[in-house]
């Protein structure tokens, strides 16, 4: 990894330092500044889901599509929506209904013998924003999954060579905001070596906060 992890708890410990106190909790964000690659054409593109070891503070939301015992263990397990295979049914030719649905929630896992009809009926909308569910078996118990996909951030390129991610919030202790920091660091340098780039610059900051640079090995 371009970081190391006190280099990273060192930027941390300035960010708070150059960060005033504000009568409400900020969140502490990550960018990333990439090398070697051009977001704008297709091979420069990617987004990874990145599971962190601590929770962000940050609500992720769940849609589970399953119909009976699935459907109540997921409710049980903390989904933040639950839809049947007439639910999907209806969405048919709702494009606008779809829309929201992809804009409301991060992530989705789905029955496995959902997938062909959510292909058909979701999929022109959810695929391309990278929001296509992950199948599971009727018969297997979601909650782990659940747990670990509310742990979960997806980073992305866009128009520019940089990435951005919401790490935690400032109550969490330095190691907990550096350990997040790390697995998406490691992450994104992963993905980007398959694709001849490189991390060339990692900034802290808290909302409100001065942006703080990390040490990089080059």
């Amino acid at each position: 990894m371009p970081v190391k992890t006190e280099s990273l708890i060192n930027a941390i410990k300035q960010m708070r330092e150059a960060s005033p106190k504000r009568k409400f909790e900020q969140s502490v964000d990550l960018s990333i500044i990439l090398k070697g690659i051009d977001p704008k054409k297709q091979e420069g593109r990617f987004a990874e889901d990145v599971v962190l070891s601590q929770w962000t503070g940050e609500p992720r939301k769940i849609l589970v599509f399953a119909d009976g015992e699935l459907a109540r263990r997921a409710r049980d397990a903390g989904a933040d929506l639950v839809m049947s295979r007439q639910d999907i049914e209806e969405l048919q030719d709702q494009r606008k209904r779809v829309k929201k649905l992809a804009a409301d929630y991060d992530f989705s896992i789905a029955q496995a013998d959902f997938m062909v009809m959510i292909g058909k009926v979701l999929g022109p909308v959810l695929g391309p924003r990278g929001k296509m569910p992950k199948p599971i078996p009727p018969t297997a118990d979601p909650r782990a999954l659940i747990e670990r996909l509310k742990r979960t951030v997806r980073v992305a390129t866009k128009d520019q060579a940089a990435l951005h991610a919401n790490i935690g919030v400032e109550s969490m202790s330095d190691e907990q905001l550096a350990a997040n920091a790390g697995a998406i660091i490691e992450a994104v340098e992963r993905r980007l070596s398959e694709k001849g780039g490189k991390v060339d610059a990692v900034i802290i900051k808290t909302t409100m906060g001065k942006p703080v640079r990390v040490e990089v090995q080059k």
